[in-house]
């Protein structure tokens, strides 16, 4: 049972899980974890199901997936049966009515929907993944000289659901580096996984850019395939001008994560999320919603 802090309520919410029953056997059972590394975590096990999801006859499960997990289709740009694909389904469209964003800038957001965890003063040496479990930035982005950038800064990291919005967004005016991509591995993010994988975000696929921000700094983002993601497409246009809101990027089918490291004294990142994070629970938040201040 994963718990979720809602803003809204104050209260935490269950989360429900896509493929749950699965999840648990896999990262539980003896067999399961046999098969994981013998296969589930591969790339070939992600990509065959990509494809499954990239054809036609996917298409058939996207009712079932949208009632289940009761998605707003309202907030969607192209209605539900207009959809070629799942992964056509997955990838789709919000209207901006549907997540403003807030363009003070003094204001920080998220730069999508999902589930946040935030940590201030970070250790590069230790960077919290679960309680017990650590990782160095230097591993996860291989690149010492990057790293040291962001010594004492803040490390956000926001988990996305199969059922969640699946694009990224970025947080600022400014400009962004080329992409650097990283060959790896394609377990599950989330928190079943997460408790069972020493520093599974180094082992996954993954790919990473500095943002130089008008109004927070130099701003590392990164985003961490999982199992069932076909792809990480990058949609912005490296070195030119993006806008506050603009969209990064996308994932395919699966879960995935948005990991952001800012550099020391540029945000402070909102009290009622770094109280849950300590406590160890993720905060709901939505893409364009406060989620920081300027310092």
């Amino acid at each position: 049972m994963i718990k979720i802090y809602n803003r809204s309520t104050r209260k935490y919410d269950i989360e429900k899980v896509s493929g749950e029953k699965y999840l648990n056997w896999t990262y539980s059972s003896p067999l399961g974890m046999t098969l994981l590394d013998m296969m589930i975590k591969k790339k070939f096990f992600s990509s065959l199901y990509g494809k499954y999801c990239d054809s036609k006859v996917s298409s058939k499960k996207i009712k079932n997936f949208v009632d289940e997990f009761n998605i707003n289709m309202d907030e969607y740009s192209t209605p539900i049966n207009k959809f070629h694909s799942f992964n056509d389904f997955f990838t789709r469209t919000i209207k901006s009515s549907a997540r403003p964003i807030n363009l003070d800038k003094n204001i920080f957001i998220s730069p999508g929907d999902g589930r946040l965890s935030a940590y201030e003063n970070i250790d590069l040496h230790k960077i919290i993944q679960v309680k017990g479990i650590y990782y160095s930035l230097e591993e996860l982005i291989n690149s010492k000289g990057t790293s040291n950038k962001f010594k004492n800064g803040v490390c956000l990291i926001l988990r996305l659901c199969p059922t969640d919005y699946h694009r990224f967004h970025f947080v600022d005016n400014g400009t962004c580096g080329e992409t650097n991509k990283i060959k790896g591995n394609y377990y599950s993010v989330n928190p079943i996984a997460l408790n069972k994988i020493p520093k599974l975000f180094c082992q996954n696929k993954r790919e990473w850019s500095i943002f130089h921000s008008e109004n927070f700094g130099e701003i590392l983002y990164m985003e961490v395939g999982a199992t069932c993601v076909g792809s990480i497409i990058q949609t912005y246009s490296p070195n030119k001008g993006i806008s506050k809101g603009a969209e990064k990027g996308f994932f395919k089918f699966g879960g995935s994560t948005v990991i952001l490291f800012l550099q020391e004294n540029m945000v402070q990142i909102d009290h009622d999320i770094l109280d849950q994070s300590k406590l160890g629970y993720e905060t709901k938040v939505m893409m364009g919603e406060k989620i920081g201040t300027k310092l």
